[in-house]
């Protein structure tokens, strides 16, 4: 069935902001500005960064509590179906393993390539599949094992091509990109962690998913902003910490640097403001359309998020990135059941004798009957 003119807004809009998410965080990561010592540095703040997201996750409280005082007495919004009568902390585990998660991941982009950051969160799909055969009791089918196969292979490719082929003169060097990687996949465990979690506690509860994204900002927000003052007195380990004071997360500094330079605080901007965007465009996707066309909208996020780390020379072009691309796309589309199959035909049986010969007495059947040993092929939908 052909698209709607809204459905193929959702998807422009989940595709775009998505891109730009991702981006804008790399963004900022590439930004020089003064900070508190008034020294020019590279902008490395990636748990301030993590609280602008869960900033931007808040944003979709407010747009769903916006729509659910406007429709209210009009029948609601399918946005606002849902239960409304629930214990908004059964959301905070979820929250701390998205804290956790997210915060890993953005350690691991500055320290990586945009691409291989959105390839590599491709991975959860590994981790969500072992997780929920041991606490969910699910059984995984060949299908779904062979696209994990492939999804493995596809990131050892991405991962290999980023530890061995180094260009001179390139941005990042071998051990910053292994480190880099690494990180994201730790993370997608943790994530992994958070979607098991949320489908065994929260999914029966029926809580409108928008509502859902936005208790969860508020709570990692939150517990972001206590952490902050903490790892503000907390020394740094050896390769991080580049910030005035030598810590783990200097916010104060990440702020000075924001308010001394337009350009990053668009960055910073277009981070809150595309994950606002990006997660009301998931959910909506998944609603008007299929969870499955969301997994597809999101590797063409991956493929923009590469075609624009290239342009703006953010990395260099590898044809063995391609290749993992390309088998870890193959893999998330097995794995989601995407990938047609022929299947055998089950044989015609011939009608009894006494329906044969009901009106020709014993005259042979007219219609030639199918031969047992002839086997049909037919595309599996």
């Amino acid at each position: 069935m052909a698209w709607s003119g809204y459905q193929r807004f959702l998807a422009v809009m989940m595709v775009v902001t998505g891109s730009i998410n991702t981006l804008s965080t790399k963004w900022a990561d590439t930004v020089q500005a003064k900070g508190s010592d008034g020294q020019v540095r590279t902008f490395e703040h990636p748990f301030l960064q993590a609280s602008a997201m869960f900033l931007g996750e808040m944003l979709c409280l407010l747009t769903f509590k916006l729509i659910y005082y406007k429709t209210r007495n009009t029948g609601g919004h399918q946005l606002t179906e849902g239960n409304q009568n629930f214990n908004p902390f059964i959301l905070m585990p979820a929250a701390m393993f998205d804290l956790v998660g997210t915060s890993i991941m953005y350690v691991g982009l500055t320290l990586t390539y945009a691409s291989s950051f959105q390839m590599f969160r491709g991975s959860i799909i590994v981790f969500v599949a072992v997780l929920s055969t041991t606490f969910l009791g699910r059984h995984i089918v060949k299908r779904e094992w062979a696209g994990i196969g492939c999804v493995i292979l596809g990131l050892v490719i991405v991962g290999s091509a980023d530890a061995i082929y180094q260009t001179t003169g390139e941005s990042k060097g071998r051990n910053s990109l292994i480190t880099g990687d690494l990180l994201i996949i730790v993370a997608q465990v943790v994530s992994a962690c958070q979607m098991v979690y949320e489908e065994k506690y929260v999914q029966g509860l029926n809580i409108p998913p928008l509502q859902a994204v936005g208790w969860e900002g508020v709570f990692g927000f939150s517990a972001l902003s206590v952490l902050l003052v903490v790892f503000y007195w907390t020394p740094a380990p050896p390769h991080f910490g580049h910030n005035a004071r030598g810590t783990v997360e200097d916010a104060i500094d990440g702020l000075v640097q924001i308010s001394n330079s337009p350009i990053l605080m668009a960055a910073i901007v277009g981070t809150i403001v595309s994950i606002a965007f990006f997660n009301f465009a998931g959910i909506s996707v998944t609603k008007e359309m299929s969870a499955t066309t969301r997994m597809v909208l999101d590797s063409v996020r991956t493929f923009v998020i590469w075609m624009v780390s290239l342009a703006v020379r953010w990395q260099v072009f590898r044809w063995q990135h391609l290749i993992g691309f390309g088998v870890l796309l193959y893999g998330m589309a097995e794995y989601n059941a995407l990938v047609p199959r022929c299947r055998r035909a089950p044989a015609a049986s011939a009608p009894p004798a006494s329906a044969r010969h009901a009106d020709a007495g014993d005259a042979p059947d007219s219609d030639p009957k199918p031969d047992d040993d002839t086997q049909q092929l037919r595309p599996e939908v």
